[in-house]
């Protein structure tokens, strides 16, 4: 099932409340992901480019929205309590509480005038916006400049020689913290095409390890199951047992099941993950800005 936007949790909150019971925020989250039936692994997926939990994060943002429209409150660190308001609204019994309901309370619409930005009051897509929380917007944004970037990588290196695609793959894998050096790499390189092999790189900067590399540079196609056999049965020859094979196209689905049944260690590497490990380890790019994204120290706060 998938995991509910944080505006489809503020009823099942409030209803775990109407005990009139102090509750521990965890306890409340654990209770939520049973009714919404979420999968261990739904309950502990983490945003992309963070350590948050997204569930979690949806109902810290719930519990946000509840109690600034007066229907919770929040007596102490990790503990939330309905309040009379809260009591009132479930006898009312709405069929769902999101942000168009909780407008109508004064201090809600004070909040929202402090938070809002104009994109979000749009008619349309605004409607999707609303769904998500800041945290989750920005993830989305980020997630549509790195795309963006990526898409933009691969016309690059698709305008580039093949001995140049060649030597930015050593590079990539020397960022990503395999052992040896340019020079170590360098003389490797290229030197033995006559076998299928494009490179070497150790596996360790004490070279207990190497690692074989293939390299295509192809603008259009997959890369077979033909292409990525006849690689492992260089590794044969050489009686190595694991490599690489990087390409700025695709693997057909016969290519990705053939290297799950071997016994040598065979990574394939496609254009899409290829963009996004060079992104991540900063090989064909630059940064451009940062920004950090703070939150209350609740610690802090608490007196001796």
């Amino acid at each position: 099932m998938p995991i509910p936007d944080f505006q489809s949790l503020m009823l099942p909150l409030l209803r775990l409340l109407q005990d009139n019971h102090e509750h521990r925020i965890s306890d409340l989250t654990d209770k939520l992901g049973q009714e919404f039936h979420l999968s261990p692994d739904e309950r502990n997926k983490k945003s992309p480019n963070s350590t948050n939990i997204i569930f979690n994060n949806k109902v810290g943002w719930t519990k946000t929205h509840l109690k600034n429209a007066g229907l919770l409150d929040n007596p102490r660190r990790g503990i939330v309590k309905i309040t009379e308001r809260g009591l009132l609204t479930l006898k009312d019994n709405p069929s769902r509480i999101d942000m168009r309901y909780l407008g109508r309370f004064p201090e809600y619409q004070e909040f929202r005038k402090t938070s809002r930005t104009d994109s979000q009051e749009e008619i349309g897509s605004s409607e999707i916006k609303l769904s998500l929380t800041p945290f989750e917007q920005m993830e989305q944004s980020y997630q549509e400049l790195r795309n963006a970037v990526a898409k933009e990588l691969l016309e690059q290196i698709l305008e580039c020689s093949p001995q140049f695609f060649e030597r930015m793959v050593i590079d990539l894998l020397l960022s990503m913290g395999y052992g040896g050096s340019i020079k170590d790499a360098g003389e490797a390189i290229g030197q033995s095409h006559d076998e299928g092999v494009d490179g070497i790189i150790k596996e360790d900067k004490l070279g207990l390890d190497v690692i074989y590399i293939q390299a295509k540079r192809w603008g259009s196609g997959n890369v077979g199951r033909r292409d990525v056999q006849s690689f492992v049965g260089s590794l044969e020859g050489k009686r190595a047992n694991k490599g690489i094979f990087i390409t700025t196209s695709q693997y057909s689905q016969e290519a990705k099941e053939y290297v799950k049944g071997i016994g040598k260690k065979v990574v394939l590497i496609d254009g899409d993950l290829l963009t996004q490990l060079m992104i991540d380890h900063g090989v064909g790019v630059t940064d451009v800005n940062s920004f950090t994204i703070k939150r209350v120290d609740s610690d802090y706060f608490i007196e001796e």
